[in-house]
């Protein structure tokens, strides 16, 4: 009945995981996997999509936010009912800032990805395209899978 009825204002992730949407590792309740195809479709159309949980919210919601201006590109515009599936999965997915945080723009800026690298030498500069080095299913969106020094 919680579940039905989201009585904490949120669902229950694990009571709706159920099954991976193809070419990922993380199970994603039904409610949201429109949202992340849509985002691997749109993102991953031009580069390695990163899985939301390294960038917090507020990251996101400026880059969804402005699309004119991602990182010197200007992106195609996303239909809005497909913008706002992709945000109900990068939203429910991400993580908040803390108080007086600085919303960070780059991987390295962001407090997570250091806590998902912790102790990694990165031998070039970290990009979504250099993900590969350590993640090689990363394209496939699977970033469990690591190469064998890992």
């Amino acid at each position: 009945m919680e579940l039905a009825l989201w009585s904490n204002g949120k669902p229950d992730l694990r009571a709706q995981a159920q099954v991976a949407v193809k070419g990922t590792v993380d199970i994603v309740p039904e409610g949201y996997r429109l949202g992340q195809q849509l985002y691997l479709e749109n993102c991953g159309s031009c580069h390695i999509p990163l899985p939301p949980e390294v960038m917090p919210t507020a990251t996101w919601r400026e880059l969804l936010l402005d699309l004119n201006e991602h990182y010197g590109k200007r992106v195609d515009p996303i239909l809005r009912p497909s913008l706002l599936a992709m945000w109900g999965y990068i939203r429910q997915f991400s993580r908040p800032l803390k108080e007086k945080e600085a919303t960070p723009y780059r991987l390295t800026q962001s407090r997570y990805f250091k806590a998902l690298h912790p102790q990694v030498e990165f031998p070039e500069t970290v990009r979504p395209a250099t993900c590969v080095s350590c993640h090689p299913g990363a394209a496939q969106y699977d970033y469990r899978s690591l190469t064998p020094e890992w």
